[in-house]
């Protein structure tokens, strides 16, 4: 005799419709991933999950090649030739309202090496940089950005979340929390440090501040495995790990439901699944060994002084290659002189750190280019501040902290190439045509990558909150 439930179901019907019903609910989430959507559209599947952009752009992801301790523009980007003229000359006294931080104020002293143009467009670059000038015509450089700081922790913190202050989203965070990423096996946002250290200011430069800790960037080692305690313990099967993530997940929701709101459980548990993930997914995104000989002698892989900056290089073209959004690189670590703050010497500083650079940047151009990957992949070149147009002193060759006018350029992601815009005064200290604050800045980088920095809002303690605060205009004149 059969059993009815209510509904009028044998138990053998009821128990094949839920069983049929999970699976569906399972398609629709993996159809969700993928884009289709039925009815209204599907909500994302999780805080990394891709998002379509507010308006369509070339540009699908971003590396960031910060160098660290402020290059000066003077010497690579931003050449002055009045600084011959004036050589061993005091500043003018009409601009002596800038804080030296206690440093001494010197006297005007020219590039340390020459310009030369570069590509067709002739644009003018510096012997620190001869094979990225090899390249000039796919760069916009900015001549004219200007930021809020002379300090390296406050100015690093501003260049990265927009405030001199800690505690706000970086960003690369505010593009990972407007766009998701592509690969959920992967993190959104990578930074890879140098092995000398990373910026004073610390972790709070690529932080997700008020945002949910999912936004932050992962933290990848130079040196070793990119991540530490990435494989798991020899006598734990993944299926028993899975097992273990299965039942901590469980209890965890429970928890959560009990008590909604709880935004730092639900990222752990995000952090969680994806570490998981990451476990199969990472060591093939940073294996080298799968390159070929040529691209590694392109980056300088194996050389020297170029060998870690290229592997750096390599692996960020790697994970954008794999969807990752959004990859920094940091060039110098510490402080002083394993920077780019050459308060010692020009020369000696920004020798050895363009010799470490330059050929993998110029590299990583390449590669990207051949690959059909530069269109949609924005490269940012800059430092947190420029530096000073004059010396710390009387034969000393080294020079100041400057805040009012430096260069930083970019190229790829639907910038228009071969073009310098705006510019310093005629010795290179103040930005004084078609000024970019930092807030310009940001609001270009979002803009080329699709979204706009005034709808990219999160709610919080009362108000939207914007990468750029109340203002930050897009600098059009450099979007192809």
């Amino acid at each position: 005799m059969k059993s009815f439930f209510p509904c009028g179901q044998t138990r053998r019907e009821f128990v094949w419709e839920m069983g049929g019903g999970f699976a569906g609910l399972a398609l629709t989430s993996l159809l969700a991933s993928e884009g289709f959507t039925f009815g209204k559209e599907a909500a994302p599947a999780g805080p990394l999950a891709p998002k379509k952009p507010h308006f369509p752009v070339k540009a699908k992801a971003c590396i960031f090649l910060m160098m660290n301790g402020g290059p000066s523009q003077v010497d690579t980007f931003d050449p002055k030739p009045t600084l011959e003229k004036f050589a061993g000359q005091p500043l003018p006294e009409g601009k002596k309202f800038i804080n030296s931080g206690g440093r001494k104020m010197g006297f005007l002293t020219p590039s340390f090496r020459p310009f030369k143009p570069g590509g067709k467009s002739g644009l003018p670059v510096s012997d620190f940089f001869p094979k990225v000038r090899e390249h000039a015509d796919k760069l916009a450089v900015i001549r004219s950005c200007h930021t809020d700081s002379h300090a390296h922790g406050s100015a690093l913190v501003a260049m990265n979340t927009g405030k001199t202050f800690i505690g706000r989203p970086s960003l690369g965070s505010w593009a990972v929390y407007g766009l998701g990423t592509a690969n959920q096996d992967l993190p959104g946002y990578v930074v890879l440090m140098d092995k000398r250290g990373g910026p004073i200011s610390g972790q709070p430069n690529w932080g997700s501040g008020f945002m949910s800790a999912a936004y932050s960037g992962m933290l990848f080692r130079p040196t070793g495995d990119p991540i530490l305690d990435l494989r798991g313990p020899a006598h734990l099967s993944g299926a028993a790990q899975r097992e273990q993530l299965d039942l901590m997940a469980k209890l965890n929701q429970e928890h959560l439901d009990a008590r909604p709101g709880g935004r730092d459980l639900l990222a752990r548990m995000n952090s969680y699944e994806l570490a998981y993930r990451m476990q199969s997914a990472t060591p093939e995104a940073v294996d080298l060994a799968k390159e070929t000989k040529q691209t590694l002698e392109a980056y300088g892989v194996g050389q020297q002084p170029t060998d870690e900056f290229g592997r750096n290089c390599l692996i960020a073209r790697r994970l954008v290659e794999r969807g990752v959004r959004f990859v920094q690189l940091y060039s110098g670590g510490g402080h002083l002189e394993d920077t780019w703050d050459a308060h010692q010497s020009i020369e000696k500083n920004h020798g050895q750190h363009g010799k470490e650079v330059d050929q993998p940047i110029a590299a990583l151009l390449s590669d990207l280019e051949r690959r059909g990957l530069l269109d949609e992949t924005l490269v940012i070149w800059g430092g947190e501040f420029g530096r000073m147009p004059f010396s710390e002193g009387k034969g000393e060759p080294g020079r100041n902290h400057n805040p009012y006018g430096f260069s930083m350029w970019m190229a790829g992601g639907g910038v228009k190439g071969g073009m310098a815009y705006g510019a310093t005064d005629e010795f290179g200290f103040e930005a004084v045509e078609k000024k970019v604050h930092l807030h310009d800045l940001h609001a270009t980088i979002l803009h080329l990558m699709g979204l706009d920095h005034e709808q990219l809002t999160y709610f919080h303690q009362g108000r939207n909150e914007r990468l750029t605060d109340v203002y930050g205009k897009v600098v059009k004149d450099i979007i192809a």
